[in-house]
């Protein structure tokens, strides 16, 4: 009887146990695949990628070959661009050279040396400066349609020496220097290798600088006419300069300073004019002349 009552008890408790945890008496396996399938279907697996994504070594060979002979080209263009541009700087380099010596005979003006004597003494680097520019024409036909590409190498020296030929010209003539003047006197020719247009309006900016300090030295000399013409030069030159559209770069400073050279001259006229000393800068500067002449 206790044995029918334990065997009872027990199934009972079983079933208890299932209800509560219906899942646990299934054998659910999930199905894993073989490991030698696995190792199997690596070779095709790698196969695969290496056609679709590698490619052979015939296309990478062959890309290769085309990135050689591009970069290989790339260097010779830069070592003849070098070489080019090394030519030019020291041509630039005795161009600067010239310039100095130039200049330094022009600072004698300052000093109320006869106008002939100080231009004559300029004019003797006329010749040099134009060998120096037909070495530089003869450099650039050797890469035509680069003028522009290595056009800053002198950039800074024509402009320098446009400022000098444009004041030694106002010393003669008190008139401007024109652009075909200043080719001429370089002796360049504007088909092959011409004068910046640019250049020519900096250098003429730069020559501006010079008047202030000059009719300043002139009316100490006793020339009282010289602030009158320079500040008619200088306010038709300006007036000249407006007509351009010229953009936030270094001419157009160069312009804005050009204002202030004007300002000093009209500072210098208008105190000559108020001490009355303008009616007898004509005869003066007529004075001056004669014995210049003589």
């Amino acid at each position: 009887m206790k044995s029918v009552l334990r065997s009872a008890i027990c199934t009972t408790l079983t079933f208890s146990l299932r209800s509560l945890n219906p899942i646990s008496h299934y054998n659910f396996r999930i199905p894993l695949p073989r490991y030698g399938a696995v190792l199997a279907a690596k070779p095709s697996h790698f196969a695969s990628m290496a056609d679709g994504d590698g490619g052979s070594d015939a296309p990478l060979s062959s890309s290769l070959h085309v990135l050689e002979q591009q970069f290989e080209k790339f260097r010779h263009q830069l070592d003849d661009s070098g070489t080019i541009r090394e030519r030019i700087r020291n041509v630039a380099f005795e161009i600067e050279s010239a310039t100095r010596r130039m200049h330094s005979n022009l600072l004698l003006i300052h000093q109320s040396r006869p106008v002939p004597e100080v231009l004559e003494k300029a004019k003797g680097q006329f010749g040099v400066l134009k060998e120096l520019y037909s070495k530089l024409a003869e450099i650039i036909r050797e890469c035509p349609g680069q003028y522009y590409r290595y056009h800053g190498d002198w950039r800074s020296e024509t402009q320098t020496v446009v400022s000098l030929l444009a004041f030694m010209h106002w010393l003669e003539t008190e008139s401007l220097l024109l652009h075909e003047e200043a080719e001429e006197k370089l002796g360049l020719n504007p088909s092959e290798f011409g004068l910046d247009i640019e250049d020519y309006l900096t250098g003429i900016c730069f020559m501006s600088n010079d008047l202030p300090r000059y009719v300043v030295n002139q009316v100490t000399a006793g020339d009282y006419d010289c602030p009158r013409k320079v500040l008619k030069f200088l306010t038709d030159l300006h007036a000249s300069f407006r007509m351009l559209n010229l953009r936030n770069d270094f001419l157009r400073k160069k312009f804005d300073g050009m204002k202030y050279d004007l300002r000093r001259v009209e500072e210098v006229y208008y105190d000559v004019k108020i001490r009355g000393l303008a009616k007898n800068g004509n005869s003066t500067a007529g004075e001056q002349q004669n014995g210049k002449g003589s």
